[in-house]
């Protein structure tokens, strides 16, 4: 267990070391903050680190990095996250804007909150567990063409355009969409397949070729639907940050492709509409059983409530040696408009 002093001695190594990305002397320390103590004094609060495994020498430079347990300890220190300027929120507030369209809603999102911390922004799109069908449409587009459009209760839009070798009439659209809407509207999104599946023989014979086409595409878009996935922004920022990816870029860059391996850890990282948390270094091991490319990077993840109730992760992915406090003030800001603005719709 450190001291208090030693404890500050380390929030300050982190934010110099992260503004910098020089390794930390006791004489910057000196110079830098307001100690009021001697050199030799804060030489003995880094040996107190150094033995504690919260900092680290790289080489033989005086100066020590903080390391991943040191990242943790300053993390749990954090009382308050850095406040964001009045213009980041009204940033917040003009580029989400409001939309009925959660595609674009979360394309938004993601591309803000990348701009704001300088990271890979993430987002989960809301489990479509409870989700039911709000609406169903068909536009005739050719002879044989059409666009199938479903809508849920939690503003997700799904579109499809579709090519088939039967002939596409405005009537016969008319009609299927009657038919479809009437024993879709109102489903949770599970039991849509169950429900539709059957009704291309209830049609009258001339319908009923169309009828399959239609009903194959909606099941098609209700499976997309229920589909765990992110959407993603802001990879280039990490080549701003190459140098701290000893390992370099690319296991960075393939570990974030793998989508599979961002949602489960966003899942163990056991958020909630408020929380904000960190998952540091080795610890994305922990979580994930292997460290996949991300032992080198820091996730800062909070919850959104979506328009069903259902609260989906968002978060910042960026190496270790970043701005925790600015992070998690980005990160819990956006989450909280997201989640007023999806309620509003």
């Amino acid at each position: 267990m450190v001291s208090e002093r030693s404890l500050e001695v380390l929030k300050a190594i982190v934010r110099d070391y992260v503004a910098s990305r020089e390794p930390v002397g006791s004489r910057s320390i000196v110079e830098r903050h307001a100690f009021g103590v001697s050199s030799a004094t804060i030489r003995n609060d880094m040996a107190a680190l150094e033995e504690e495994q919260l900092i680290v020498a790289p080489h033989t430079s005086s100066g020590r990095v903080p390391t991943d347990k040191g990242y943790r300890v300053f993390v749990n220190h954090l009382t308050e996250a850095r406040p964001l300027s009045s213009a980041q929120r009204h940033a917040i507030e003009t580029f989400l804007g409001r939309s009925n369209d959660l595609d674009e809603v979360l394309g938004r999102t993601v591309r803000l909150l990348s701009q704001l911390t300088n990271q890979v922004a993430l987002v989960q799109y809301p489990s479509m567990i409870r989700a039911r069908v709000r609406h169903v449409e068909f536009v005739r587009l050719s002879e044989t063409r059409f666009m199938s459009v479903l809508i849920t209760d939690t503003a997700r839009v799904e579109q499809r355009i579709l090519e088939t070798d039967l002939r596409v009439e405005d009537d016969a659209l008319t009609e299927l969409r009657a038919v479809l809407g009437s024993a879709a509207v109102g489903l949770l999104l599970q039991d849509v397949p169950r429900v539709l599946l059957g009704i291309p023989e209830r049609v009258r014979p001339e319908l009923q070729g169309l009828a399959a086409v239609v009903v194959a595409a909606l099941v098609e878009q209700v499976r997309a639907n229920r589909q765990d996935r992110l959407v993603m922004a802001g990879a280039a920022n990490l080549a701003k940050s190459e140098d701290d990816f000893a390992g370099g870029l690319f296991p960075v860059l393939e570990a974030i492709e793998e989508q599979v391996t961002l949602l489960r850890l966003f899942g163990e990282m056991q958020l909630d509409a408020v929380a904000v948390a960190a998952s540091i270094g080795e610890e994305n091991a922990a979580y994930l059983g292997t460290a996949g490319g991300l032992d080198a990077t820091s996730i800062v993840a909070g919850g959104y409530t979506a328009a069903g109730g259902e609260v989906a992760r968002l978060g910042v992915l960026g190496p270790t040696r970043m701005d925790y406090g600015t992070n998690m003030a980005a990160v819990r800001a956006v989450a909280r408009y997201l989640s007023g603005l999806l309620a509003d719709n």
